[in-house]
């Protein structure tokens, strides 16, 4: 009753909006305005962070070259700690502010699934969240577009590594017990059935807590080959590091919303031969020109600024946002930018091909697979 009160009033802020000629709130002759929602605080801090920080990046790469179209590009963070109540107090702030063009770099599964019905009624832009979600996927929501591949990718990677690749029989996992740990369940669950196996054994655990052991004793009893993991970094890294002190060490299998960087800071020293898969390139191969475009802006933004997968992902993000920006032209408006989106039938970003349509609001379809070293580093894995 309380989501339905709330979007109630949403609906009607954004009715009088219209009717104001406000669709083309938070543009003026020298900038455009945007926000991110996200986890500023909490658990899953470094992934609202690290968004946010290669957003800012890309975004100060197009301002010291003079902006878009001479506009300046800005954009204000709003914490809602990874909880979807907070979600929806801060969208439906920053709607009745009239001051936003468009929300981008939102992170998490549960956060977005009570955003994007806002956003999409409000006809409000939603780009590039982090999250792989297949409900995200629906090309009939007009408003929205996805940078990043989707779970159910990342997971028949998991499990096309593990069956195909290793020929390992007994797989269990450990999910958070909410719409994101779901969506990775039923991805592992059809990887699985395309193959005729089952999994072996689950595990949950609570968003925003480290509270594992009760999972990791169930799952050991089984005494899987591996375990495939859907959660954030800490407890992630609470479950690896409780598993090895019982000498549970079967191989271990992570998804890239988990935060790759943070993950290896929590595990090490114990973290060598974790499995993470991504779904951006690697950002240490400077081979690719927009790696390599993406460790100058990252370090023109914050010289100490280390790279990462989940900031590279936010200046990727920032990218499609100002290319956008540039094909929607000087008269711009939330249609023409979503238009320039939708036509981006084949977007090179320096190695990196993006490519988005009428029935496709995802643009890079790419797996990239990863495994930690004991060093705390990374490799690519073929």
């Amino acid at each position: 009753m309380v989501f339905t009160r709330i979007i109630g009033l949403t609906v009607a802020l954004l009715s009088v909006a219209t009717m104001t000629g406000a669709q083309d709130v938070g543009v003026s002759d020298d900038r455009v305005d945007f926000v991110q929602i996200a986890a500023l605080d909490g658990p899953a801090a470094r992934l609202g962070l690290g968004m946010q920080k290669g957003i800012l990046a890309a975004f100060k790469e197009v301002n010291d070259a003079g902006g878009v179209g001479g506009r300046q590009l800005t954009l204000e963070s709003r914490d809602d700690g990874y909880e979807p109540d907070r979600s929806i107090q801060q969208i439906n702030k920053m709607i009745a502010e009239r001051k936003f063009f468009a929300l981008i770099g939102t992170v998490g599964t549960p956060t977005n699934k009570v955003l994007q019905p806002i956003a999409t009624e409000a006809d409000f832009p939603l780009i590039g969240p982090f999250t792989g979600a297949g409900f995200l996927r629906n090309p009939d929501l007009k408003n929205l577009y996805n940078l990043r591949g989707s779970y159910d990718a990342e997971t028949e990677g998991w499990i096309a590594h593990l069956v195909d690749d290793e020929g390992l029989q007994n797989i269990a996992i450990l999910y958070q017990d909410d719409s994101f740990g779901r969506a990775g369940l039923s991805g592992v669950n059809k990887a699985l059935e395309r193959r005729g196996m089952a999994l072996v054994a689950e595990g949950t655990y609570t968003r925003n807590t480290t509270d594992v052991k009760d999972a990791m004793v169930a799952i050991r009893a089984v005494n899987p080959d591996a375990v495939v993991m859907v959660g954030a970094y800490k407890p992630i890294a609470e479950f690896i590091k409780l598993s090895r002190s019982f000498d549970f060490t079967p191989e271990f299998v992570t998804i890239s919303f988990v935060g790759s960087v943070a993950l290896a800071d929590e595990l090490w020293p114990e973290g060598a031969g974790v499995v993470i898969s991504q779904v951006v390139p690697f950002p240490w191969d400077d081979s690719l020109p927009i790696v390599q475009e993406y460790q100058a802006a990252l370090k023109g933004f914050d010289p100490f600024a280390d790279y990462g997968f989940v900031t590279l992902e936010g200046y990727l993000v920032g990218r499609l946002v100002i290319e956008a920006l540039k094909d929607a032209g000087e008269d711009l408006t939330r249609e023409t930018f979503l238009a320039a989106i939708e036509a981006m039938s084949s977007l090179d970003f320096g190695g990196l091909k993006l490519s988005y349509g009428p029935q496709d609001n995802q643009g890079i379809d790419q797996i990239f697979m990863t495994r930690l070293l004991p060093d705390g580093f990374f490799e690519p894995m073929e």
